[in-house]
């Protein structure tokens, strides 16, 4: 499987390169493409464009704002596209939605596999606990830009699955009595956390709480590739971790 990693050289596409160079999956590099490339590495282009080689599927760690370019890319070769870039607006969303009618997409506001199944555990508990007040807390390090996260809105998005009529608060301020049907959203910033995402279910009589924690980048990492490989061979369309693990 040849990668054309997008955003190589960020955090997260650093830890994918070391990943490929070392053969994981039976993955191998055909490209990386980033901005700040500066023919240090000749194996490392500027933009998508300066890439007229053939790969198997893209892994994106860039950023957002680069969406219509890299669906352009991925539309008019024909070469599946792992989004895990997050922050996207309404409009860069439509656009992913647009390309997925002529190619395989698979995007996911988080990489872990482990994520995907708290977001599991998450939506059943809601359905099996409908009298429990619900609260999401998510702790990033102090750079992160979007809050609440977009794996906090994740798992806010799969518990309404189960409480259709939930609404989100995010964060709390006044004097205002918290409602039956909303689902609070807590975003804390602090030092180098790489990412905690917990939610609470409470009634009168108990309280469940489930947690994720990651440890280090590289399950992000590791995701991506395993992201990768199920994509490849797959029909056009809009892929996430449920697929992966057979909650869709």
């Amino acid at each position: 499987m040849k990668v054309l990693m997008n955003g190589a050289l960020g955090k997260m596409g650093a830890q994918i390169w070391t990943l490929l160079e070392s053969g994981k999956n039976g993955a191998e590099i055909a490209c990386g493409v980033d901005i700040g490339a500066d023919g240090s590495d000749p194996r490392i282009v500027n933009s998508l464009s300066d890439f007229d080689g053939k790969a198997d599927v893209i892994i994106d760690f860039s950023n957002h704002a680069g969406t219509a370019d890299l669906m352009d890319y991925a539309v008019k070769t024909n070469t599946p596209c792992v989004v895990a870039t997050t922050g996207h607006t309404v409009e860069e969303l439509a656009m992913i939605d647009k390309a997925a009618e002529s190619v395989a997409i698979f995007r996911s506001a988080n990489m872990s596999i482990g994520v995907a199944v708290l977001a599991d555990f998450a939506k059943r508990a809601a359905a099996l606990m409908p009298d429990a007040d619900i609260e999401i807390v998510e702790k990033h390090h102090n750079q992160k830009l979007d809050a609440p996260s977009g794996t906090a809105l994740m798992l806010a998005n799969e518990i309404k699955e189960s409480r259709t009529d939930a609404t989100f608060v995010c964060g709390r301020y006044g004097h205002q009595k918290r409602t039956e049907k909303e689902i609070g959203i807590h975003a804390l910033r602090m030092g180098g956390v790489i990412g905690e995402h917990e939610v609470i279910l409470a009634t009168p009589t108990e309280t469940i709480t489930l947690k994720h924690e990651a440890h280090t980048r590289a399950l992000f990492a590791d995701g991506a590739l395993v992201a990768a490989e199920y994509l490849v061979g797959k029909p056009a369309g809009i892929y996430n971790m449920k697929d992966i693990i057979g909650k869709n």
